[in-house]
């Protein structure tokens, strides 16, 4: 066995012993960055110097104790773009990765019919899917918004230079100079219920803004409000898009569906099958 694949194999064996979800993955992704290369090319990387290995064991030692990766890192991908995060926002997570293509595509369609789709990306965190909208659908008008100062520090360096008009605000008030323009309404608000506290992921729990992670009793007081102001923003026939947590399935959908005020509310589900994201469009 190489010394490389000897190094990994110890690295995840201690990241798992400390009960880090993915230990190989993340073994590697740290090595990777040490050594300033990808997991793809580690095999043909030279072999590690002393200083990087105290390095790599310094950032091994702080993934054990459930550090977030990304904070390692410095770095989080999504789709086809890159972000910085670290203390202080949200890191964006695969999944959100469908709800941002579900937006992508709506974008893409009114663009293919010759206008300009109107984006608002509400509490936008690091910037991410505002950053994928644009880098995926140039042509779209981006707009987005975070209500937490640290956080809109790291989306106003991921989104500089992107075209995408980033506000500091709050999601029920924000940008009502587009009321009644928007085409397609997109958000991964804070969904975990206060009660919730000792079930969230550790890396979470300790890491992530809790602005970003609770809201309230039921965890779908943001969700509400997002009811609320899509119907202001959104213009007639425009959509809406909604991150939720997978216990949330049917309890986030039906505050979309509670009255005559929505219409084709319905859940996906995510890779791995379970509910994830809704969406509604507002009545013509």
């Amino acid at each position: 066995m190489s010394a490389t694949r000897q190094l990994l194999r110890d690295a995840a064996d201690r990241l798992r012993a400390a009960g880090v979800a993915s230990p190989e993955h993340d073994a590697a992704e740290l090595l990777a960055h040490v050594l300033g290369t990808t997991r793809g090319q580690l095999l043909l990387a030279p072999e590690i110097g002393d200083d990087q290995q105290q390095r790599y064991d310094d950032l091994l030692a702080r993934r054990a104790a459930r550090e977030p990766l990304q904070h390692l890192t410095g770095t989080a991908a999504f789709r086809h773009v890159e972000v910085a995060v670290g203390p202080g926002v949200f890191v964006p997570r695969p999944e959100t990765e469908l709800l941002a293509g579900w937006a992508i595509e709506h974008a893409a369609a009114i663009t293919a019919a010759g206008e300009t789709p109107v984006v608002v990306d509400l509490c936008t965190g690091s910037g991410a899917i505002a950053k994928a909208i644009k880098d995926e659908v140039p042509a779209a008008d981006v707009h987005a918004v975070e209500l937490d100062p640290p956080a809109h520090a790291w989306a106003e360096r991921n989104l500089a230079g992107t075209g995408v008009d980033l506000r500091l605000g709050d999601l029920a008030t924000a940008f009502e100079d587009l009321a009644g323009q928007v085409d397609v309404l997109v958000s991964n608000p804070p969904y975990v219920p206060l009660e919730a506290w000792e079930s969230v992921a550790v890396e979470a729990r300790d890491h992530d803004p809790h602005l970003a992670l609770f809201s309230g009793d039921d965890g779908l007081d943001a969700i509400r409000v997002l009811a609320r102001r899509g119907l202001v923003l959104l213009r007639p026939g425009g959509v809406v898009g909604v991150e939720h947590a997978d216990a949330q399935g049917e309890s986030a959908p039906a505050v979309f569906s509670d009255g005559a005020r929505w219409e084709k509310v319905r859940d996906h589900r995510d890779l791995a099958g379970r509910p994830r994201f809704l969406t509604a469009r507002r009545p013509r």
